[in-house]
């Protein structure tokens, strides 16, 4: 004959464990659904993040694609332009120099005449020469947010 005490204690350890699963099936289902939502939002703002990179390749693009090689032949370099060019953007020698791929020394140099820009950067700095302040403005924040993705 089974112990009264322990077909109890049975009985009342089955019915908590039902109580419980009818109590948590509502949480479970919203949890499930909750998660099969964020995981379509995580995979609507990778597409979305890709079409802005895309964007901001094609609107902004490389500096140096804007003037060709061919067109550089023609570009001169001097170093009061350089200078008042820099003043007219109102750039520093350290945000020009990233604008060009260069240091801020690089560019000191440039400007006092103890060196001269390659070959390479002329028409970096010539397409630099028909860009506006808000357009330059822009130009440094993608450089910058690309360089914190890099890091």
């Amino acid at each position: 004959m089974p112990n009264i005490a322990a077909v109890l204690k049975e009985e009342i350890s089955r019915l908590a464990r039902k109580e419980n699963r009818s109590e948590t099936a509502a949480f479970k289902k919203a949890s499930a659904q909750y998660r099969r939502d964020i995981a379509e939002l995580k995979r609507q703002v990778s597409n979305i993040q890709g079409i802005v990179s895309l964007l901001e390749k094609q609107v902004l693009g490389d500096v140096s694609s804007r003037v060709t090689d061919a067109d550089a032949k023609g570009v001169r370099f001097t170093a009061k332009g350089l200078r008042s060019q820099r003043k007219r953007l109102g750039l520093g020698a350290a945000d020009y120099g990233q604008l060009v791929g260069v240091t801020a020394q690089t560019v000191y140099s440039w400007e006092n005449e103890v060196s001269r820009p390659r070959k390479t950067q002329l028409p970096v700095l010539a397409s630099i020469r028909q860009m506006g302040k808000r357009e330059v403005k822009s130009r440094l924040e993608q450089l910058s947010k690309s360089s914190r993705k890099k890091s």
